[in-house]
């Protein structure tokens, strides 16, 4: 088993150094992708040492060297992966050293396209404890309910099986790169939040992924108050605003691949949802009407609750 690690990298210097000391401890690991995506402070710099000290590590840049947000350094990382599995780590974050244990296991099994696991989080400033907090108010692991692999586990992302959970990370997810080729899958470059959920609901649909270990942390997000996921406060205009872009992106993707009816319209309803909650008083009414003229089955679903009352 050969390993890519794609690293995205934004204004993260006093991280980038922890981050790949973590990564780098696995012989499995032969390429290291720091992709800076136009940092304004001397990430880069420390990247192009990083590579000059470590021969697995690749420091690089977009072509025009401007920032295009972590869906789209992700992807070019993706594309430009030369090892059979794919990995994932944000720069201010970090492995643990049973990273890859339920990967050298699973990864026997040719059918297996994709492993994932728990995270923990680490808080290095009180600041981003609060924020985090006040967003996401759990300090345990963001993993699933229980295990599952194949079609098991989008049932569960999509709810249908409600016990599963909503979202495994990214950074404890690790991907046979042949899986990601046929069909292309990459991440909505349009979104700027949601993108990580976006895609691995895809990839569950189009992959056949198998939970690692789901109990006990494989990688550490590291809390600080410049996180990117908890800068939009729950229940917030931009948090249905986010909510809608997601849900709209799962619908036209449902439509496009001819996923079951139900599905694609449970998507296209949660999208009508969060349209609605961002908005007040009166005009959340009028909108709420009009939305049920053009789509009638809302009314019969619990939907109409939830935008109603500002839910999803």
């Amino acid at each position: 088993m050969t390993i890519t690690v794609i690293i995205p990298v934004y204004n993260a210097q006093e991280f980038i150094g922890k981050a790949v000391e973590s990564v780098i401890q696995f012989p499995e690991v032969k390429e290291v992708l720091l992709i800076d995506d136009g940092s304004k402070d001397d990430s880069l710099k420390i990247c192009q040492e990083m590579a000059a000290q470590y021969a697995v590590v690749t420091a690089i840049q977009h072509p025009d060297k401007k920032n295009h947000g972590v869906s789209a350094t992700r992807n070019l990382g993706m594309d430009l992966a030369s090892q059979e599995f794919v990995a994932f780590l944000d720069a201010d974050d970090y492995y643990l050293p049973n990273r890859f244990d339920a990967e050298r296991e699973y990864f026997r099994d040719p059918s297996i396209d994709g492993v994932f696991g728990a995270i923990g989080v680490e808080f290095i400033t009180e600041a981003g404890k609060q924020k985090y907090l006040s967003v996401i108010n759990d300090t345990g692991l963001t993993t699933v309910r229980h295990a599952a692999e194949g079609r098991a586990v989008f049932n569960g992302l999509i709810q249908i099986d409600p016990t599963f959970g909503t979202f495994f990370s990214l950074i404890a997810t690790t991907l046979r790169k042949s899986a990601i080729e046929n069909p292309q899958l990459r991440l909505n470059e349009g979104m700027r939040m949601h993108e990580d959920k976006d895609f691995i609901i895809k990839l569950s649909y189009h992959c056949h992924l198998k939970s690692g270990f789901i109990d006990k942390a494989v990688a550490i997000r590291t809390g600080h108050e410049n996180n990117t996921f908890s800068s939009v406060q729950n229940k917030s205009q931009a948090y249905y605003i986010n909510q809608e872009k997601l849900y709209s992106s799962l619908y036209h993707w449902a439509k496009k691949e001819k996923v079951a009816q139900n599905i694609t319209e449970m998507f296209k309803l949660k999208g009508i949802c969060a349209s609605i909650s961002q908005k007040h008083g009166f005009p959340k009414y009028i909108n709420y009407a009009l939305k049920v003229i053009t789509n009638p089955k809302l009314l019969k679903t619990r939907y109409q609750y939830f935008a109603l009352k500002n839910k999803l």
